[in-house]
């Protein structure tokens, strides 16, 4: 297999739609300055060393124990509440800001392999070896790399499974420990990679794999204010007053509550279907939708 097969399509950033979507994310403002702060010393290293020379004369020790951490980031929670699409875009900000390109590598479920012995390590070892690579091609005649990379690994717990259980098989084992050998390279090395697990399953992450991450962060089901935020972002225009886009809020927080993606890729969408093309929007009816539909059920419910 070519390394490339690993990957879906590589991303080169930024990009205007993930900046979009970044900035549709709400509620989150804390953990989206975060991992663009941890990515911006990523990619410029020599920020913090300015800011370490003008603040501590250079003489704080805890910059080095900062320097050589894991940079991996776990974002763990249900299904729809934003983990995957904060892990895509906020790379793109990251580009914009430190004025250097980001290329965003997502791996692909094939670096499972089809289980035969040793394909699982290799595979892991490869996509490893692929996105350092695309960092050192990068480098100035000084040595200096020019770009920043964001490996997402969505579904980590499918690669990542905790070594712990009885039922693990062996190769599964050894696709763990490539997977740790592959995160601390990249600390020992100091490069410009962050590392983002997304995973439904917190508690099968491989704790060896969690005590690495640097922010480990559980999302959680947009609360009515959140709902409301997302609503009036992605209703603007069609007249409903901030009343209206209220109701809309408590009546997606029925039940467990609509996810993110309920709202904007379910909701917000059949609002439009209904309407066109012969009507506008209309409130009343909105709410009337919104109050027939049914939240997506936590993970591993049963439909």
């Amino acid at each position: 297999m070519e390394p490339v097969d690993l990957f879906d399509r590589v991303v080169v950033l930024p990009e205007k739609s993930l900046d979009a979507e970044f900035d549709r994310l709400v509620g989150l403002d804390d953990l989206k300055e975060r991992l663009v702060k941890e990515a911006l010393l990523l990619v410029d290293p020599g920020q913090l060393e300015r800011w370490h020379t003008k603040y501590h004369s250079g003489n704080l020790v805890a910059v080095e124990y900062f320097a050589r951490r894991p940079p991996l980031f776990l974002l763990a929670g249900d299904v729809g509440t934003g983990k995957t699409a904060l892990a895509k875009s906020f790379g793109s900000k990251v580009a914009k800001q430190a004025k250097v390109q980001v290329q965003l590598y997502a791996l692909s479920l094939s670096a499972r392999g089809t289980g035969a012995v040793g394909e699982m390590t290799r595979l892991i070892s490869t996509a490893f070896k692929e996105v350092i690579g695309a960092v050192d091609k990068s480098r100035d005649k000084h040595g200096k790399s020019t770009r920043g990379v964001v490996l997402l690994i969505d579904e980590a717990d499918s690669l990542a499974q905790s070594r712990a259980a009885s039922q693990m098989h062996h190769e599964d084992r050894a696709g763990v420990n490539a997977l740790i050998r592959g995160i601390d390279d990249i600390a020992m090395q100091q490069l410009p990679i962050a590392v983002v697990m997304c995973t439904n399953r917190i508690d099968a992450i491989d704790p060896a794999v969690r005590r690495r991450a640097a922010v480990i962060h559980e999302f959680r089901r947009p609360d009515e204010k959140q709902r409301s935020a997302v609503l009036s972002a992605g209703l603007r225009g069609s007249g409903f007053s901030e009343k209206e886009i209220g109701a809309l809020a408590t009546a997606t927080g029925k039940g467990i509550g609509f996810t993110y993606s309920d709202l904007t890729q379910r909701l917000i969408p059949t609002l439009i279907l209904d309407a066109f093309p012969e009507r506008e929007l209309q409130a009343q009816r909105a709410l009337e939708i919104a109050l027939a539909m049914s939240p997506t059920p936590a993970f591993g419910d049963p439909e």
